[in-house]
């Protein structure tokens, strides 16, 4: 789930394989996109084959019939040996039982969504049904017939997001923490935007040679966009500073000048992660609110 930014360097080409169709990215890769395209999703949820004749699965996407269909047969004649699940946003994670019927392999990475109280975040978003067979560590393995993925945590646009590092390939599997068509929503309370700054910078000093996301084309040069992710926060975290330093008190406020011009069905996203940039910016003593951090309060300069 993503929050469209224009002031981001190009990465990569935004060309994509249709959705439905097999493609395959490198020797160990293949991606099948679902169709499920969306101002949130861009052309559709990313599902990656890792393997030859004994695979493993990486987000197989929204409960589509179709698309676990499509995955099906893309690995006819394979065994799936894991269903790895990056975070549990129902258009990653809401396949992972239907795959897993279809194909008997296990369920394995994010643990389960746990709801946050009090928040106006995206719990909602929360695939509530998902139930792995074993949740990942940061740094845990799984091994396959010629692959090996590592596992990375990285919360911060969800609690329990998580990498996978493809080693035999120095490719990241990103999830919707690191995307070349736009930057991710942090969404409070399950959101955190320290927790996302920290994992951005987690991630580059793995000195991967390119990341394959969530949604969207591949991140290439990945150490350069992962930077330039974590100058764009820096300037909305300045341009907020700035807006209550001018008066503005309401995250309504804020969002109407600090996005001008943006989509209304993208306002929300915007107001969410803007309330992840005062949460974070109360912890380090700069802003202070009347009352709980929410949508509806009131900030000002501490």
């Amino acid at each position: 789930m993503s929050e469209p930014s224009n002031d981001l360097p190009p990465s990569a080409s935004a060309a994509e394989a249709a959705s439905g169709v097999v493609t395959r990215l490198s020797p160990l890769i293949r991606r099948l996109i679902a169709r499920n395209p969306s101002p949130f999703t861009f052309t559709g949820t990313c599902s990656y084959i890792v393997g030859e004749g004994e695979v493993a699965v990486i987000d197989p996407g929204p409960a589509d019939e179709a698309h676990v269909a499509g995955l099906v047969a893309a690995v006819a004649g394979e065994r799936v040996s894991h269903i790895l699940v990056t975070h549990t946003h129902r258009d990653h994670a809401a396949a992972a039982p239907m795959l897993k019927a279809r194909t008997g392999a296990p369920i394995v990475g994010a643990r389960a969504h746990v709801a946050a109280e009090g928040g106006p975040g995206l719990d909602a978003a929360h695939e509530r049904d998902y139930a792995p067979d074993r949740a990942l560590a940061d740094g845990e393995r799984i091994e396959g017939r010629g692959f090996t993925l590592e596992t990375v945590a990285t919360p911060g646009h969800a609690a329990n997001h998580l990498c996978f590092a493809l080693l035999q390939e120095n490719a990241l599997f990103s999830g919707d923490h690191v995307m070349v068509w736009s930057t991710s929503v942090v969404a409070p309370p399950d959101g955190s935007m320290a927790d996302y700054m920290a994992s951005l910078e987690k991630v580059r000093r793995r000195d991967a040679a390119i990341y394959w996301p969530g949604h969207g084309g591949p991140v290439r040069e990945p150490q350069r966009y992962v930077r330039a992710l974590a100058s764009h926060r820096r300037q909305r975290e300045a341009a907020i500073l700035v807006r209550l330093e001018a008066g503005d008190t309401e995250i309504a406020e804020i969002v109407a000048r600090v996005y001008a011009g943006l989509a209304p069905a993208l306002i929300r996203a915007a107001s969410l992660s803007t309330l992840a940039h005062l949460e974070d910016l109360i912890a380090r003593g700069l802003v202070v609110s009347d009352g709980a951090a929410g949508l509806d309060a009131r900030f000002r300069r501490a």
